[in-house]
């Protein structure tokens, strides 16, 4: 019985000591198994509808409408995470779109009523809950007059809810450019929550009260209710070779920039460093094989000393005729104290209608 008082009062713990730098990290896990196979190194090269979420500029690549799906389980299938997006151009010069992202953990046993008020066990009162976050995304993005040069931006609104217990609205803004120069080198700026994304959070004091003594010494008072999620940005640079007309090779570096300390490999007071280097191997434009290097941190030992972990990525991709399946395994060999996963994703281009 304990263990499940555990997890619930293990929820209630994170929206308690929730602090800014962890506020809605369920999306910075990314989308698209072929970005998550080049270890999301993606951010100056994107061109589809996944643009919208990586840096919405790309739309203004697309020549039709497309739709993605992905799906993925973490921490041995207990959490599910979905993606479907939508993106259409609206003429030659700008286009839209809209995702959805779920991360969630379902039929969770709440066992906080299983003992009543005189000491008897009845399991008739043991309940399901679920605890999910979604991100919905509206994303826009045009050409500018100067050539190669594309902007885009993203409004989204993000609800957070734990059963009963506890639930939360958000609002932010994203906004990406890039840049193609005419020898085909391409550039990219992703600054995410450039207006630090703001979560307001309510929780009902009747559900709340017959969890506070579950375990001696927690959630003795109520949560905070607001959450700031800081800025963050992710600037690229990439650049596709040919081969023989047949053959390509497509390589990319990111760097991720956090205005907070921590254990990236690079890090201040004032921000820390990331790289990310992704590579796509493609034949006739059919297959595809990519790699990448990520998520490197200085891991603290017990004996105090550092460890320079990282996240290798590797994927597979197939496309034909406008559909396009990718595969991702993330943290090959579990290199680091990351997540790793099994990761799908479809692509439908609607050209394939025509």
């Amino acid at each position: 019985m304990k263990k499940y008082l555990f997890i619930v009062t293990s929820l209630m713990t994170l929206v308690c000591t929730a602090q800014t730098k962890y506020s809605n990290e369920f999306l910075n896990i990314g989308v698209d198994a072929a970005a998550l196979g080049m270890s999301n190194s993606v951010v100056s090269h994107t061109a589809d509808v996944n643009s919208g979420y990586w840096n919405p500029a790309g739309l203004v690549n697309l020549e039709d409408n497309q739709l993605a799906l992905l799906h993925s389980n973490y921490f041995a299938n207990i959490a599910n995470y979905n993606y479907i997006a939508f993106a259409k151009p609206l003429d030659d010069r700008s286009a839209i779109a809209i995702s959805l992202i779920r991360f969630g953990v379902d039929d969770i046993l709440d066992t906080t009523q299983l003992i009543d008020d005189q000491g008897n066990i009845n399991y008739d009162r043991i309940s399901l809950f679920s605890t999910a976050d979604y991100a919905l995304t509206f994303s826009y993005a045009r050409r500018l007059p100067l050539d190669g040069l594309s902007y885009g931006v993203n409004a989204k609104v993000v609800r957070r809810i734990i059963g009963d217990f506890a639930n939360s609205w958000g609002f932010g803004l994203d906004a990406g450019i890039q840049f193609e120069t005419k020898n085909d080198w391409k550039f990219g700026i992703m600054a995410r929550d450039i207006t630090t994304t703001f979560n307001a959070w309510s929780f009902d004091d009747d559900k709340l009260a017959t969890i506070q003594n579950a375990i001696e010494g927690q959630n003795q008072t109520v949560p905070e209710s607001t959450e700031l999620t800081i800025p963050k940005l992710q600037i690229g640079m990439s650049k596709k070779f040919i081969f023989n007309y047949d053959y390509s090779l497509l390589a990319s570096l990111d760097m991720i920039v956090r205005f907070e300390q921590n254990n990236d490999i690079i890090s201040t007071s004032f921000a820390s460093l990331n790289p990310a280097l992704g590579f796509e191997f493609g034949y006739t434009d059919l297959v595809f094989l990519r790699g990448g290097l990520g998520n490197f941190q200085n891991e603290l030992q017990i004996d105090n000393s550092e460890d320079l972990t990282f996240q290798p990525s590797l994927g597979l991709g197939f496309k034909y005729r406008g559909i396009q399946l990718d595969y991702a395994f993330t943290d090959i060999g579990d290199q680091s104290a990351a997540l790793y996963s099994n990761v799908f994703s479809l692509k439908l281009d609607f050209s394939i209608f025509r």
